[in-house]
């Protein structure tokens, strides 16, 4: 009996030894396994001080407008173009009811032929006389006199062609071009409108080509420089582009206070853009007045935030080796940087780049 009970003692000793080393070699081979499983990722610290530029709000606008309007005072007869309508340059798109105007050229006309057969009529005149004097039939006052009725025919006919003339011009001011080739964008009037002159009738704007006009308060005017290099975003649609300076106003007068400035963008990034369109404009320079200098600041890469809906994120890494999604304010935009006004402290680290797809909770690895 005794040996019974010491046999089986031995046997759930070594049973229990047996199950504890599976046991820990399970653990073993899980820890294992969630360490292949870890995503590799890059970990970064953010900026601290602000970017060394100069931030202004802008819009970007087409770089030639022009608003369709007539000389001449009468009703719209035809008007052919609505909003959104292509034009080509030299395009007909109004005509204004210009009867009156081919009353008056009919009366220039027949002021002319009358001009002309006197014209004829005096310089018959001339030459008879001519003869006349050199035959000694007639007299220097007689020659003088035919001569003098001449020229004022030619005069009173050249008068009658100058008027047809302007009769002509006024004319083709009823006829209105497109100057350029664009899309029409406003339209002020429709056909049988009385329109005077100097009436804008449609509004054309250039496409395909745009630029930024931006506002620089007094007190940083100054440090700004034809040709200087900046960045535009424009937050709509997610894109930063390389801009010239290429227009400074040096005058306030009519601006409310601001100084205006254009910004030139190249052809490579106009694809996507709109006139209308909000831009933030920053403006690398020498010398940042004291207003924007902010050491409190904080940067990091426009590729680290996570975009959900209307909220902007970045992960960082919890004290278990694992992603966490942090939601955060942003601020401007500075060329691939942007500013971070809550949810990331100075010095925080966050996951800069990944090996893969990230979530809440996955493991990772920081890369050495």
């Amino acid at each position: 009996m005794t040996f019974h009970f010491k046999y089986l003692s031995s046997l759930l000793a070594v049973t229990g030894l047996f199950i504890l080393s599976a046991c820990s070699s399970k653990h073993k081979e899980t820890a294992i396994q969630n360490s292949d499983a870890a995503i590799p990722v890059t970990v970064a610290t953010p900026a601290g001080s602000s970017s060394p530029g100069l931030n202004v709000s802008g819009q970007v606008e087409a770089s030639q407008t022009a608003n369709i309007s007539t000389r001449v005072s009468g009703f719209i007869s035809m008007l052919k173009v609505k909003v959104g309508d292509p034009v080509s340059k030299g395009q007909l798109l109004a005509t204004i009811s210009n009867q009156d105007m081919l009353a008056r050229r009919s009366q220039t006309d027949a002021m002319i032929s009358e001009a002309q057969a006197v014209v004829n009529n005096a310089k018959k005149d001339v030459d008879r006389f001519t003869i006349l004097y050199k035959q000694q039939s007639a007299t220097a006052k007689e020659l003088d006199n035919v001569t003098l009725q001449y020229n004022a025919a030619k005069a009173r006919l050249e008068a009658a062609r100058q008027m047809r003339n302007e009769v002509n011009a006024s004319l083709g001011y009823t006829q209105l071009t497109a100057p350029f080739s664009g899309i029409v964008i406003q339209k002020m009037a429709e056909a049988g409108t009385l329109v005077n002159p100097g009436m804008p009738i449609l509004t054309i704007e250039q496409n395909g080509s745009y630029q930024v006009s931006a506002s620089v308060p007094e007190n940083s005017i100054s440090q700004i420089k034809m040709g200087a290099q900046a960045n535009i975003a424009i937050t709509s649609i997610e894109k930063i582009i390389p801009a010239t300076v290429t227009q400074i106003n040096p005058s306030s007068q009519f601006s409310g206070g601001q100084y205006i400035i254009k910004l030139n963008i190249p052809d490579a990034y106009k694809k996507g853009l709109y006139a209308g369109m909000y831009a933030k404009v920053t403006i690398p320079t020498t010398s940042v007045s004291t207003t924007s200098n902010n050491d409190n600041t904080i940067w990091v890469p426009l590729g680290s935030i996570i975009k959900k809906d209307q909220l902007t994120g970045l992960y960082s890494i919890s004290s278990n080796n694992t992603a966490l999604l942090r939601w955060v304010r942003l601020g401007k935009t500075y060329a691939d940087k942007v500013e971070v006004l809550s949810g990331l402290a100075k010095g925080e680290p966050f996951i800069l780049s990944a090996e893969g797809k990230l979530y809440n909770g996955a493991p990772v690895k920081i890369k050495k």
